[in-house]
């Protein structure tokens, strides 16, 4: 009970900025952070990322990509540097707003003892049922709620049990579909049905962690982030031209993928 009446350190500030959309461009400003004292996790990182493209965010694990987009949204504070939106430090947007104009799908998403139904919409109640059937429709799940008795009202079990992998994943995609955010997070591996997420992110500005190169081939610019640092950026073609640290990944992956195959 303590922990629950405790005060997050993730709050407003007094008269915060409201927001209702993202129009220009996000900002990271010479970004530090740390978990622990003295053992920083990104360091002194700038980048620029422009409405409307993807960018993907590769590297060796624990390089700090994960925690470079879980600052966008206030997961947690940056102790140096700032992040800004439409130029707006996002510790002076007002956190509900924030959040709204974002859509966040892991790997491993949460579902709740429920139904599909219920899941999809965590609580939404401004929408009508064409919002929903698309929402549905676009995340590939149409086919699967239509060999259930119930439909959308099947219960799902406690941490959506009854479903498989991906099928929780799509139901997460329709959350986001729902949400309707114009910026979107994804944890991107290549159990994730792919039309479902090419449907995503149409005209939305998508910040990819990539866990498989293969799956961020047509990023507008993808991001190296390796010991807290981004070490390379560009497109696919260029990084491989460069034959610096993301060729070695990609051809690492490939090798392997390959060693698999035979």
């Amino acid at each position: 009970f303590s922990t629950l009446e405790s005060d997050s350190a993730i709050r407003n500030i007094d008269n915060p900025v409201h927001i209702d959309g993202v129009r220009k461009a996000i900002e990271y400003k010479r970004v530090g952070f740390e978990y622990l004292p003295n053992r920083p996790v990104l360091k002194d990182v700038s980048a620029k990322l422009e409405i409307g493209k993807m960018y993907a965010f590769v590297g060796n694990s624990g390089g700090g990509k994960s925690t470079f987009v879980n600052l966008l949204p206030r997961f947690y504070d940056v102790q140096k540097g700032e992040i800004l939106i439409d130029g707006v430090n996002v510790k002076n947007i007002d956190l509900r707003d924030l959040r709204e104009n974002i859509a966040v799908v892991f790997q491993d998403n949460f579902l709740f003892n429920g139904t599909i139904r219920d899941n999809i919409l965590l609580g939404k109640t401004d929408y009508t049922d064409e919002q929903l059937n698309e929402a549905v429709k676009d995340a590939c799940l149409t086919d699967f709620v239509a060999t259930l008795d119930k439909g959308l009202d099947t219960e799902i079990g406690e941490r959506g049990v009854l479903l498989s992998g991906g099928q929780k994943q799509r139901v997460a995609i329709a959350r986001a579909f729902m949400k309707n955010a114009p910026v979107v997070i994804l944890d991107k591996s290549e159990a994730v049905v792919q039309q479902a997420i090419d449907n995503l992110m149409k005209n939305r500005t998508v910040l990819v962690i990539a866990h498989r190169l293969s799956t961020v081939k047509n990023a507008d610019r993808i991001f190296v982030i390796n010991e807290g640092r981004i070490v390379e950026q560009g497109s696919h073609d260029e990084l491989i031209a460069r034959n610096g640290e993301y060729a070695a990944l990609y051809q690492m992956q490939f090798k392997t993928k390959k060693e698999n195959v035979a």
